[in-house]
């Protein structure tokens, strides 16, 4: 009885998991749209990976792209645009080594979900920067 009991109980909170992974998704869709373009800004000059980035936000955003792909992407993006890193931002040559490990393997993941329209809105926005 106690034994069916907590199995009934473990598979209780099962259920509660796939809203649990939508307030984070929300979380940190609502992160990313506030910090990302700031946090962009003040650090493309040195950034060696913003294209990949920039694609990785607009492919997180686009309302086509899966559910498990904007997960994995908005949580490489929300690493990125996060105050405190594993190596902090500001330390030369170094500094956003960990954010571009973690985007590599976001986009490793989900290479297949980043559009030709999203490398063609990075263009753009990396040809009006320049500018």
């Amino acid at each position: 009885m106690l034994h069916a009991m907590g199995n009934r109980c473990k598979y209780r909170r099962l259920a509660h998991m796939p809203d649990m992974a939508k307030t984070a998704i929300t979380r940190d869709e609502a992160k990313v749209r506030r910090d990302f373009w700031p946090k962009l800004r003040r650090v493309l000059g040195r950034l060696p990976f913003a294209a990949e980035l920039i694609a990785a936000y607009y492919c997180a955003l686009d309302p086509v792209t899966p559910v498990h792909a904007k997960a994995i992407l908005l949580g490489a993006l929300a690493y990125f645009i996060m105050p405190i890193d594993l190596v902090p931002d500001f330390i030369a040559a170094l500094g956003f080594a960990d954010d571009a490990a973690v985007l590599y393997m976001a986009i490793n993941r989900v290479r297949q979900h980043i559009r030709p329209e999203h490398r063609q809105r990075t263009r753009d926005f990396l040809d009006s920067a320049q500018n």
